[in-house]
């Protein structure tokens, strides 16, 4: 699945940050992150994988874009994982500071062509999600779903891994309580974070 001594990246906001340190790379963080870490290290031991979370709490992609160069083309990864977007439709809701859906497949655009051009990193993108706890979580669909679009369109477009987190989160809050995975429509409990990690690494396995 991964090569001997591989860098994997991952890239996003406070679903990918998970209280990380920033001073210690073995600290992963409580989330879906340091959950792909311990699965890699006991299923491939003799591998050699590090894994490095550079998600930040609150980041939009122009704040990814602007740290890009110092954050991933700098550490070289191999394999490099993006999940972004909430923040960019939850900043018109709670800031009235939104990201129109050109301005953000734009600035995804750049941030893959990037990895692309100065890296030699396998990419996957993850598509931003809600979990349907109540009304206002879903009325945030209405800005969300255009870049939803964009991710899985820039997915087949630059022919990158894609997994489609809000499916996911769908098909499973159908089959019991949507609070189980996100208390707050956006954050993944642990059961959420767990989903994550096992759809994450069924995705590399296909």
């Amino acid at each position: 699945m991964f090569k001997e001594n591989a860098v994997i990246l991952f890239q996003g906001d406070s679903i990918t940050d998970t209280h990380r340190s920033r001073t210690d790379d073995r600290n992963l963080g409580e989330g879906y992150v340091n959950k792909i870490n311990t699965l890699l290290q006991e299923r491939y031991p003799e591998r050699g994988i590090k894994v490095l979370n550079r998600g930040i709490s609150g980041n939009r992609t122009v704040d990814l874009l602007n740290r890009w160069e110092e954050d991933c083309i700098k550490l070289a990864p191999d394999y490099l994982s993006i999940l972004i977007g909430v923040n960019d439709t939850g900043r018109r809701y709670d800031s009235n500071d939104p990201t129109s859906a050109d301005d953000f497949a734009d600035r995804l655009r750049t941030i893959i062509e990037m990895s692309l051009n100065k890296t030699s990193a396998e990419i996957i993108l993850l598509n931003p999600f809600l979990v349907d706890i109540n009304e206002n979580i879903t009325h945030m669909r209405e800005d969300l779903s255009d870049k939803q679009a964009a991710v899985k369109s820039l997915a087949a477009e630059y022919k990158t891994r894609f997994l489609d987190l809000d499916e996911l989160f769908r098909t499973c809050a159908r089959n019991g309580n949507p609070g189980d995975y996100a208390q707050d429509g956006v954050h993944p409990t642990s059961v959420g974070h767990a989903l994550i990690a096992e759809a994450w690494l069924k995705a590399w396995a296909n």
